[in-house]
């Protein structure tokens, strides 16, 4: 019976699935086979096939998709024409899918949002998750960071290998066996001969140990004798035989060890470096040996590895074939001795003797004096017509006489030197110099040197008191001289132009500052007279002689950009920018004789200039000149009578120096001759300042009622009633009234708003900021009063006062944040105000303070950025890095706060508060004087201070003292 068993081995005939690799299951790869694929020949192309299927009676299967456009449509309308209908059914049902897919587009938005949060709620970042880490570390000290400990490697990067152990061969536990056993019985030659023979001849046994004894021994006297400065000097001689002949002297082992210190000793890519190097040079020498570098070159490298007796060989060969070139000798007497040197170079006397270098090398290699002379006459002798050569000789000398005779013979042998003319001229007497130049001026007529040191010669002798018979000059005599100066340079000029020497204006103002710096200011001046309008339009005269000057001025050449501009006044006498800019060139510069002189003659020219006669009565009375100041102003009152400022500035002159009733009548004369409203503003803030209020109340009135539009009346009504008076109805109204007349005036708002608060109603002062930014939109000024006024009801709220940073201490002021509603208020009002004003300077240095300090530094980047360097940003910026503890770079900001607006007072403040805590007293000095210099009026603590009635006739220094005290 058949038995129903599957056949195991049915597989065998079964085809192979597909991608069936015989062998993949125990690691073998598939591989294709020429056979697999056939020969290598190209098969029958589709017209060929498609023949044969034709021959066959096949029908050929045509791909429906093979010659369709895949840009034209297919279906219904393929053949159709896309007309502009079609176009507009298109944009059509575009605005309908567009229409329902914003339908859906909020929801489905809201819900992406919603499962992206409950996303990071689940799986929140690590970023998020060391968030509140990260802010505490902002409490960290500097000891307490410093205590933290390194982090060491934890991986263990060498990890423990698994413990193998192996079978030990028999051979190795046979030997170590007989190492342990000890022999009993004597050897059978011993028995028989009475032992061994003893091959050494003395019959001893060398005792190695005793020699280690007595080699340490010498070793130690060896030691023991350097130290006592007895023993052998090993680096006072490289020579073997006297290592060997025990030659006894002193040696200091300090030094010996300290000039080990100076051996260079070479590592051995060094040293490779110099083997490659040496066959690069010997191939260069050998293949080109009249190449001179190839041979220095070969001679230093040996000098750099040490050997220099393979460098003199070198540089000898180098010698032997290139005794033409210079450069090969002057290394040779380089590389050897100073006796060896004088050798050599007296050979190369023989081959290059009209070498200026080698003889210049073997004067200097001559210590005494007469050899250096006989050495450079001799030079002479071979090369007369080098004036270097003469120069040396002539420098050589010590006696005037002997300088002037050599000077002599050069001037001969080389007539178109004019260096050595000039040498020559200096040395003459002033008489004989004068023909010295007459000559070179012949010899040489196309020099400019000569010309000027001319014109040097004779304002030398404008300068002398007296005349060359001993008798006294006088001023006429002295202003002739000067004034042949002055033509001597103009006949200058026009002789070069006619011996073709064409010299540009540029090239003559820089012989002026060379003239100005050897000290001839005068010949400077005349060359500047002569040469500062040429090449110059007539309209643009002005613009650049004023460019001129300030370049001068930039580079410190004082002398030339003064001779400019009294160059340009005498063109331009009525311009008043050049008298102004003349009189700040000689207040920065020059003495107060020079700027009185300067003003003098602006005043004559310019008698309708307020400023100049201002300048001119300030000076004279901060020299403590007062009746020249009273004499100036006068002469102003009759040039200018109806000027304010003039009238002004005679009530402060009377007022400073204790004169109230004069000033008083100055004031009531000012107000009926010139009637303007700053003048009515001073009378009334003078009579306040005297303590008479009701004057000054009546005063406003009458002032009101002319100039009602002037708001700066009702600022000082308003302040005398809320301060003087303490009638708090009568200074709203006061303000109420200036707001309806004045309502674009900013300060004004401010001013009412901070009478409200300080009435204690707030919500008042808020909506009076309010309606004030309505009708000022974009007021930096109304802003940060708004922000200000949140932060103070913060303080309030809190009941505490606002902490200072704790990084800067006192000093820097920065006020913490408070944690309160009113104090988000306050940076939401910031944020508001930001958004409006994006480019304030103001607003961004309170955004500063705002933002935490460990962002602060970001912050300020983008303040200088949208503020474009504002003088406030850089403040702050200052203020940060002072917290911060950064002193010198928080003084670089201060200065360049200071730098880009100096009217600011408060910032001269900080800079002065800040060198009192970081400075010394020459630091804090520096920044009075230039606040003193600079003369600040605005910034909301210094004009607080400054207009307070208290601080009348206080200095600038006194202010900036007391408002370095206020600012916290």
């Amino acid at each position: 019976m058949a038995s129903n068993k599957p056949n195991k081995l049915a597989f065998l005939s079964m085809p192979a699935p597909a991608s069936y690799v015989a062998g993949l299951g125990r690691g073998a790869s598939g591989f294709t086979t020429r056979s697999d694929i056939g020969p290598a020949r190209e098969g029958p192309s589709a017209e060929v096939i498609a023949e044969a299927q034709a021959k066959r009676g096949e029908e050929i299967e045509i791909d429906p998709d093979q010659f369709q456009d895949p840009d034209n449509e297919v279906g219904l309308f393929a053949g159709t024409t896309y007309e502009q209908d079609d176009e507009e059914a298109d944009k059509i049902y575009d605005t309908v899918d567009e229409a329902m897919d914003s339908r859906r587009r909020a929801r489905r938005e809201a819900q992406e949002q919603a499962e992206l949060a409950k996303h990071r709620a689940e799986r929140p970042k690590i970023q998020q998750q060391f968030a509140d880490l990260k802010r505490g570390l902002s409490a960290v000290t500097d000891e307490e960071w410093e205590n933290i400990p390194e982090v060491g490697n934890l991986t263990r990067k060498k990890r423990r290998r698994e413990e193998r152990t192996y079978v030990v061969p028999d051979s190795v536990l046979v030997g170590d066996r007989g190492k342990t056993e000890f022999e009993n019985a004597l050897d059978p030659r011993q028995q028989q001969g009475g032992g061994f023979e003893t091959p050494a001849e003395s019959g001893g046994l060398t005792n190695f140990v005793e020699i280690g004894q007595a080699r340490d021994k010498i070793l130690s006297l060896k030691l023991d004798q350097l130290s006592s400065g007895t023993a052998t000097s090993l680096s006072s001689t490289n020579d073997p035989s006297s290592l060997l002949s025990g030659t006894s002297t002193s040696v200091d082992p300090k030094g010996y060890l300290t000039s080990l210190d100076s051996v260079i000793i070479k590592s051995s890519a060094e040293i490779g470096d110099i083997k490659r190097a040496r066959m690069l040079f010997d191939s260069l020498v050998k293949s080109n040996p009249k190449h001179a570098p190839g041979w220095i070159a070969a001679a230093c490298l040996e000098e750099h590895a040490g050997r220099m007796v393979a460098a003199r060989k070198i540089i000898k060969m180098g010698c032997e074939h290139c005794p033409k070139s210079e450069d090969v000798w002057i290394e040779a007497a380089r590389l050897h001795n100073t006796e060896d040197a004088k050798i050599v170079l007296a050979n190369a006397v023989q081959h290059v003797g009209q070498s200026v270098k080698i003889w210049l090398t073997a004067a200097a290699l001559e210590e005494s004096l007469p050899a250096k002379k006989r050495v450079l006459r001799k030079a002479l002798e071979h090369i007369p017509n080098s004036v270097r050569l003469w120069k040396e000789t002539v420098n050589l000398e010590s006696s005037a006489a002997d300088a002037r005779i050599l000077l002599a013979r050069a001037v001969e042998v080389i007539p178109l030197s004019v260096e050595l003319w000039l040498a020559l001229a200096r040395l003459e007497s002033p008489e004989k110099a004068k023909q010295v130049l007459n000559r070179a001026h012949k010899a040489v007529p196309t020099s400019h040197e000569i010309w000027i040191a001319a014109g040097r010669l004779l304002e030398q002798e404008a300068e002398s008191p007296t005349l060359p018979s001993g008798e006294p000059k006088s001023t006429e005599q002295k202003a002739k001289e000067l004034e042949l100066l002055d033509k001597t340079i103009e006949g200058a000029v026009r002789d070069l132009r006619r011996q073709q020497v064409l010299l540009t204006r540029e090239q003559w103002l820089k012989e002026a500052e060379k003239c100005e710096m050897e000290g001839s200011p005068r010949t400077c001046e005349a060359i500047v007279k002569a040469t500062v309008a040429m090449d110059v339009e007539e309209e643009d005269r002005f613009d650049t002689w004023v460019g001129d000057a300030e370049a001068a001025e930039a580079r410190g050449r004082v002398g030339v950009a003064r001779a400019v501009l009294g160059y340009a006044l005498r063109v331009f006498p009525g311009r008043r920018a050049l008298w102004r800019k003349a009189a700040e060139l000689e207040k920065a510069h020059g003495t107060r004789e020079s700027l009185d002189a300067i003003l003098e003659r602006a005043v004559l020219h310019c008698p309708q200039a307020e400023v100049l006669w201002l300048m001119s009565a300030k000076e004279k009375w901060l020299a403590g000149d007062v009746p020249a100041a009273r004499e100036v102003l006068e002469r102003a009152f009759v040039a200018n009578p109806e000027s304010e400022q003039i009238w002004l500035a005679a009530v402060k002159l009377e007022a400073e120096n204790g004169e109230f009733g004069v000033a008083r009548e100055l004031l009531i004369r000012a107000r009926t001759v010139a009637d303007t409203e700053r003048i009515w503003m001073k009378s009334a803030v003078f009579e306040r300042q005297q303590g008479q209020t009701t004057t000054a109340l009546s005063t406003l009135q009458t002032a009101l009622q002319k100039f009602p539009r002037f708001a700066k009346l009702y600022m000082i009504q308003g302040q005398i009633h809320q301060h003087d008076l303490h009638d708090i109805p009568a200074a709203r109204a006061s303000f109420a009234a200036g707001i309806k007349v004045c309502a674009k005036e900013p300060v004004l708002w401010v001013l009412a708003s901070r009478l409200e608060e300080a009435d204690g109603r707030s919500i008042r002062a808020r909506a009076l900021l309010e309606k004030a930014r309505l009708v000022n939109p974009a007021n930096e000024v109304l802003w940060a009063e708004a922000v200000a006024v949140e932060e103070r009801a913060a303080v309030a709220a809190s009941s505490a006062p606002v902490s200072s940073s704790a990084g800067a201490g006192a000093g820097a002021g920065t006020p913490a944040p408070i944690s309160s509603a009113t104090s988000a208020q306050a940076k939401a009002m910031l944020s508001r105000a930001l958004q409006e004003c994006p480019s304030s300077g103001l607003l961004w240095a309170l955004a500063l303070w705002s933002e935490p300090r460990a962002s602060r530094k970001t912050k300020s980047v983008d303040a200088l950025r949208k503020t474009k360097d504002s003088p406030l940003v850089v403040c702050t910026v200052a203020r940060v890095l002072w917290a911060d503890r950064m002193v010198e770079r928080a003084r670089d900001w201060f200065g360049r706060a200071t730098a880009t607006d100096p009217d600011l007072g408060d910032v001269w403040a900080w800079w002065l508060k800040f060198e009192r805590q970081h400075g010394n007293e020459e630091q804090r000095e520096i920044v009075r004087t230039k606040c003193v210099a600079a003369e600040p009026h605005h910034s909301p603590v210094w004009q607080s201070i400054a207009k307070d009635v208290r601080n009348v006739g206080k200095s600038t220094k006194e202010i900036l003292e007391m408002v370095a005290d206020a600012l916290k």
